[in-house]
C-alpha cells in the first residue's frame, strides 16, 4: 500500500496519551440486527464515553502535546462534537479552549461545550463560517488552531479504533465508515488496510452533503455551495486535499445514502439494538438498508459513532421513520 500521512507506530504510541476512558470502547456482535439488515453487523460503540463520540480520541493527543509544549490556548470550529471533545481534553490538562460554531449548530451540542468550561463564539453561517472565525482568532491570538481532519493528531486518535477492530474483529469483511471531513475514515481505513487487508473499506456520506464523496470518485478536491442534512457532524462542503489524498488510498469504496435511509437507520438502531444515535452514527446503517444485495452474508463491522442528538429532533425523526418488520432468518 502506498503511504499516507498517518504513522502505524504514532497510532500504537497514541494509545498512552488518551485517556483510558475513551480507549478499547465495547465491539460486539448485535444478532438482532441481522434479520432485518441480512447480513451479520458487530457495533464498535464510540458513544459510551463522557463526549459520547469518538472525537475525544484526537483531542486527547493533540492537547496532550501542547501541554507538553508549555501551549495555554488553543482554539477550533465544530459542529459539536469536536468542541465538546476539545473541551474535556482542554480542561484535563489546564488549557484555555475556544471554540467556533455556527448558531444554528444542535443546541444540545452547544450546551455541553458550554458546560464543559470552553469559551463558545456562536456564528452566522455554516460550518465552513465558523473555520473561518476559528482560524481568525488563531491568527490574531497566536494560538494553536485544531482542523479537524487536517491536523495529523485527529486522524491518528481515530485510528486507534481501527486498532480496537483489528485485534478484537479479525475476521470482519467490511466496515462501514462516516464520512465527514475524513479523520474517521482515513484514520481506521489507514490501519485496517495495513493489518487487514482483506476487509472492504466503504466510507458512508449523506446524499445532501456529497462533496468529500463527490472528490473521492473523481480523484480531485469537489467542492458544494450548500449542504442539506440532518447529518450536521459531516456537513462539509470544503474536502482537504491532503485529507482526499489519505482517503484515495485507505478506502475501497465511497456511497451516498438518502436522509430517508439515515432516518431509517436511527430508528433501527433503536428498535433493534437499544441505541440513541445521532444521524451521523446511522449512516452505516443507512447503507445496508439500501443495498442489502452487496452485504448479503458478510460479517460487517460499523462503527457508531455519536450521540450527542437533540431530543425533540430525534423524537420527531424516529417518530417518521418506516416500522421495518424482521424477517425470518
Amino acid at each position: 500500500m502506498q503511504e499516507t500521512r498517518l504513522d502505524t507506530a504514532r497510532i500504537r504510541a497514541a494509545r498512552q496519551v488518551i485517556d483510558p476512558v475513551f480507549l478499547d470502547s465495547p465491539l460486539y456482535r448485535c444478532e438482532a440486527l441481522e434479520p432485518v439488515l441480512g447480513c451479520a453487523v458487530s457495533i464498535k460503540l464510540e458513544t459510551a464515553n463522557p463526549v459520547r463520540s469518538f472525537k475525544a480520541r484526537g483531542t486527547e493527543v493533540i492537547a496532550s502535546l501542547l501541554a507538553g509544549q508549555g501551549s495555554s490556548a488553543v482554539v477550533c470550529a465544530s459542529a459539536g462534537n469536536l468542541g465538546q471533545a476539545l473541551a474535556w481534553s482542554g480542561r484535563g490538562r489546564g488549557l484555555d479552549v475556544t471554540v467556533v460554531a455556527s448558531r444554528f449548530a444542535t443546541a444540545a451540542k452547544l450546551e455541553r461545550i458550554r458546560a464543559l468550561g470552553a469559551r463558545l463564539e456562536l456564528v452566522d453561517g455554516d460550518h465552513e463560517a465558523a473555520r473561518e472565525r476559528a482560524a481568525a482568532i488563531a491568527r490574531y491570538d497566536g494560538i494553536r488552531l485544531v482542523e479537524d481532519s487536517l491536523d495529523l493528531e485527529t486522524c491518528e486518535g481515530a485510528a486507534t479504533i481501527g486498532l480496537e477492530l483489528v485485534e478484537a474483529a479479525p475476521s470482519f469483511d467490511a466496515v462501514l465508515i462516516a464520512l465527514g471531513g475524513g479523520a474517521l475514515a482515513t484514520g481506521v481505513g489507514h490501519v485496517v488496510k495495513a493489518c487487514a487487508p482483506h476487509a472492504e473499506v466503504i466510507c458512508v456520506q449523506p446524499l445532501g452533503a456529497p462533496a468529500m464523496t463527490h472528490s473521492w470518485h473523481r480523484r480531485r478536491v469537489v467542492t458544494t455551495d450548500s449542504a442539506d442534512t440532518i447529518a450536521d457532524g459531516v456537513a462539509g462542503r470544503y474536502p482537504v486535499p491532503a485529507v482526499l489524498d489519505d482517503l484515495l488510498l485507505v478506502a475501497d469504496d465511497a456511497v451516498l445514502v438518502r436522509e430517508s435511509s439515515i432516518v431509517a437507520g436511527m430508528r433501527t438502531l433503536l428498535d433493534q439494538a437499544g441505541l440513541v444515535v445521532e444521524p451521523s452514527a446511522a449512516l452505516g446503517v443507512a447503507a445496508i438498508l439500501e443495498d442489502r444485495d452487496r452485504f448479503a452474508g458478510r460479517h460487517v463491522v460499523t462503527i457508531v459513532c455519536g450521540s450527542n442528538v437533540d431530543p425533540d429532533a430525534y423524537r420527531r425523526w424516529v417518530a417518521t421513520a418506516p416500522v421495518r418488520e424482521s424477517r425470518e432468518s
